[in-house]
């Protein structure tokens, strides 16, 4: 059995390897926040929605897949934590099960792997009911696939069958065992049988015709006598231990996968509930190919400034089809990080097939996001600023793939500007023949002029909006780049406030 609820074709891996940048995108975005917004407390749910959301994807159809699936669990979110607490219950019941010291015999195993599989079948039926009674209610490939694996696996008869073969292990009316003479007249090809059918009346089992047979006994003192009896026994039902105790790792493994897959949704309702009762927009993303150029929202915000913060957070508009480069000047403190913040995590909850924070959205799904942000000065002294800078810009190209995103954030600004300026055009212009679409907040005028004098149509300048009495809308408007960050606006307003 198999739950493909993040595939279509296969069982999601939370071993997989993230991406190489996986601290960096953390850092630079704050995943954390978002991270711990879906998880509300359970570790599960957290390292669940890391590794989904870290892990983006970049096939279509699979995106599309998990956001169907998870507006069915939007519309029904009690039934979807019920089938996710069954999971819970059922790891959890299998852990309290073990027998220690004990697992390494035979009738040990047996006797655990009864008592686990019957507290499985119990599990199993509550799954079953809630296909019965639930499954009209989900529309979604995902979840169609999965309830009619449920009527199909886990019917009427295959419950009976389990029952009568758990009846028939715990072997009420003693064990049926055949062996051959080896070599030494050693016991050897043990092999469990099948006790004679109970079903026959008396009489037909007095004058039944029976093979030859020889019994003994053993006196009630003969401990030597006992434990060769004993062994004997663990030899017969061993095969048989081992395969019941294998059907319950199978089932603990397909409870195990539920639970796993299950995570990422639960999380993307506590997520959607928080961000709900705040009244935020959210809505469900219309992703593109790699190799097309679309960008274009309305209403988009930074989710996690929302998860933290309780006043009115300022959405954006934007409009950039066809575009390679986004380069974003104005204001200090006027909006520019917190909207490449939204962008990068708008772009990696799309790519995991969520919903994202905006009131609209669509985007061209990337083949790998990176981002270059500014970092405080090296504490050792091992480097300079900038030297620092170039290192971790050099890592990245060794990572980049054509159609990959890049965010950078006040990126060579540790030199003058006439140098960082240049180093900076260098590299973008060097990005922008590979097709790696690039957003850039600086305030280095110089370098964001020379890309609007060049007028290209692969490239759009926002400007963070500044009021004539210097109050920030933090919203971002199409405009050319700005030759002030207006940082007089700050310097009047900390020292004003001083006096």
């Amino acid at each position: 059995m198999k739950a493909l609820l993040m595939y279509r074709d296969r069982d999601f891996d939370p071993q997989r390897k993230l991406p190489w940048n996986e601290q960096a995108l953390i850092q630079d975005l704050e995943l954390n926040t978002l991270f711990n917004a879906m998880a509300l407390g359970e570790v599960f749910l957290f390292e669940m929605a890391k590794e989904a959301i870290l892990g983006s994807l970049n096939d279509l159809d699979t995106i599309r897949y998990r956001q169907n699936i998870l507006k069915d669990c939007l519309e029904n979110p009690s039934i979807v934590r019920d089938i996710y607490a069954i999971a819970i219950e059922s790891i959890e019941k299998e852990k309290k099960n073990y027998f220690g010291m004990f697992s390494k015999y035979p009738a040990a195993i047996l006797h655990r792997s009864i008592d686990v599989l019957q507290m499985f079948v119990d599990m199993l039926k509550k799954l079953r009911t809630i296909a019965d009674e639930h499954a009209d209610e989900f529309k979604s490939e995902g979840f169609t696939i999965f309830f009619e694996m449920l009527k199909n696996e886990l019917g009427d008869e295959y419950f009976t069958s389990v029952q009568n073969h758990l009846r028939e292990l715990t072997f009420r009316d003693g064990v049926l065992i055949s062996a051959e003479l080896g070599k030494g007249n050693k016991g050897t090809h043990y092999i469990l049988r099948k006790l004679q059918d109970k079903k026959q009346s008396w009489v037909e089992r007095i004058f039944a015709k029976k093979p030859p047979a020889y019994t003994f006994s053993i006196a009630d003192r003969d401990e030597s006598g006992a434990r060769a009896l004993s062994e004997l026994n663990e030899r017969g039902i061993n095969l048989v231990a081992n395969a019941l105790a294998q059907s319950t790792d199978h089932i603990l493994s397909f409870f195990s996968m539920l639970r796993t897959e299950l995570a990422f949704y639960v999380g993307c309702l506590n997520l959607h509930e928080r961000l709900t009762q705040k009244g935020k927009p959210l809505s469900f993303p219309l992703p593109v190919t790699p190799g097309e150029r679309s960008h274009s929202f309305s209403g988009l915000y930074d989710v996690c400034l929302a998860l933290t913060l309780e006043h009115r957070i300022v959405g954006n508009d934007m409009h950039a089809d066809d575009k390679d480069l986004v380069i974003i000047t104005g204001a200090n403190q006027g909006g520019k990080s917190t909207f490449l913040r939204s962008i990068g995590l708008s772009q990696l909850m799309m790519q995991c097939g969520m919903f994202v924070p905006a009131e609209s959205f669509c985007a061209n799904i990337c083949d790998g996001l990176f981002t270059h942000y500014k970092r405080e000065e090296d504490a050792t002294m091992n480097s300079g600023k900038l030297d620092e800078e170039l290192s971790r810009m050099s890592a990245i190209v060794d990572n980049l793939r054509s159609n990959s995103l890049v965010l950078f954030n006040e990126s060579f600004a540790a030199t003058n500007e006439r140098e960082g300026s240049e180093i900076a055009r260098q590299i973008i212009c060097a990005l922008l023949e590979k097709r790696i679409k690039v957003f850039f907040v600086t305030h280095s005028y110089e370098f964001a002029h020379g890309f609007h004098n060049q007028k290209r149509e692969n490239a759009i300048f926002l400007r963070a909006e500044r009021q004539t009495d210097g109050g920030r809308t933090f919203r971002l408007s199409e405009g050319e780049p700005s030759p002030t960050s207006y940082g007089e606006d700050l310097y009047n307003r900390i020292f004003k406030a001083a006096n």
